[in-house]
């Protein structure tokens, strides 16, 4: 049943506010998190057409296979449907739902190349742009409600990671240990696992790893990013270091960069600072004590739908943060061939400065 707090029909006008300021004639989506964002209905992405018809001026309609109609009917609640048959042509569909013959539309980011290249046929003088101009600028500033739903979801991963010890012991594969915090994501309340990072000694220098039958040893750094989709929609991210027994002799020294580093750009978040000053309040913690090359990534990446959106909190981008904004924290510090740590909290920007959802120990942890 759609949530209409999260999921609000002012979205949709909202969307097409902004696409009529920009000089666009309609927004034409498909599933993903930008059709969820709007209409509240996960769809299942196909072969089959499934696409929200968002023009500037006009009413709304969401062209659907026949047999996705019933679950599209429960999922929006009084949004204009059409549907179209197996061996149907639903592109038709599509053109008779703008408002008149359209100059410029603006597509779903991720719209398989398939549906854009059908629309560009059925539509040959029409350009197209990316809906992501319209519709990043709006998902990027939450609402009390889709604070609430990422401040669950921080709980919710949070939990798993209290239980790590119970799994992360010398002698088990990573894999093994991955697949117990699969299993524990479900059992937090997560609808689904988005990715598994269980990087143990030299792995953990690589920021990406998933996991591997390497056999954790006494004494390694474990690097353990895990995240999920909640009921909502709305995702978690969150990334603690371990060690299994006492860590290496200098993990101490290096660490504390690290941890000085993720407080210090958590401290600094709030609004009117830019997202590349967040990310040197980090970056510049980590080159100062001479690690600058071995941290090899952005700060961190907005999360709300997707596990990675905008607003990024990187070297260049000048946006200036806004209450609403919520985003991850996480500088690491990569030691090739030797092992490496990250710590990851997911934050927003509030009025006041900066609220952390998640509230685990962000020292490095000893099992």
């Amino acid at each position: 049943m759609l949530n209409a707090e999260l999921y609000p029909p002012e979205r949709l006008v909202a969307a097409q506010r902004a696409t009529a300021a920009v000089g666009l004639d309609a927004l034409l989506v498909t599933p993903g998190s930008d059709l969820r964002y709007l209409t509240g209905y996960d769809a299942h992405a196909q072969e089959r057409l499934t696409c929200l018809v968002l023009p500037a001026r006009g009413e709304p309609t969401l062209v659907v296979p026949t047999l996705e109609r019933p679950a599209a009917e429960v999922a929006t609640h009084g949004l204009k449907i059409v549907d179209h048959q197996d061996g149907d042509d639903p592109y038709p569909l599509v053109v008779n739902a703008l408002d008149g013959p359209p100059s410029v539309l603006a597509l779903s980011d991720r719209m398989w190349a398939a549906q854009v290249l059908g629309l560009r046929q059925a539509l040959p003088r029409t350009e197209q742009r990316l809906a992501g101009e319209i519709l990043d600028e709006l998902r990027m500033r939450k609402s009390p409600a889709e604070v609430g739903a990422l401040r669950e979801a921080g709980a919710a991963i949070d939990a798993v990671h209290a239980r790590m010890a119970d799994w992360l012991l010398p002698g088990r594969t990573e894999r093994q240990v991955g697949a117990d915090i699969a299993e524990a994501i479900i059992e937090s309340g997560h609808t689904s696992v988005d990715f598994v990072i269980v990087a143990s000694g030299p792995n953990g220098a690589s920021p990406h790893h998933a996991t591997a039958d390497r056999v954790i040893r006494a004494g390694e750094l474990v690097v353990v990013d895990i995240g999920g989709m909640m009921p909502s929609g709305y995702c978690s991210d969150s990334t603690r270091t371990y060690v299994v027994g006492a860590p290496p002799a200098d993990a101490a020294d290096w660490y504390a960069v690290l941890h000085a580093a993720q407080r210090a750009a958590v401290d600094a978040v709030r609004p009117g600072i830019t997202c590349a000053q967040v990310d040197a309040a980090a970056r510049d913690v980590i080159a100062d004590a001479g690690y600058g090359p071995a941290f090899l990534h952005r700060t961190g990446h907005g999360i709300g739908l997707d596990t990675h959106e905008e607003p990024y909190i990187v070297a260049g981008n000048d946006r200036p943060l806004e209450p609403g904004m919520a985003f991850s924290i996480e500088p690491g510090i990569y030691l090739a061939g030797r092992h490496g740590a990250r710590i990851e909290d997911i934050v927003v920007c509030t009025d006041r400065g900066v609220d952390v959802f998640n509230t685990t120990p962000t020292e490095l942890a000893e099992l």
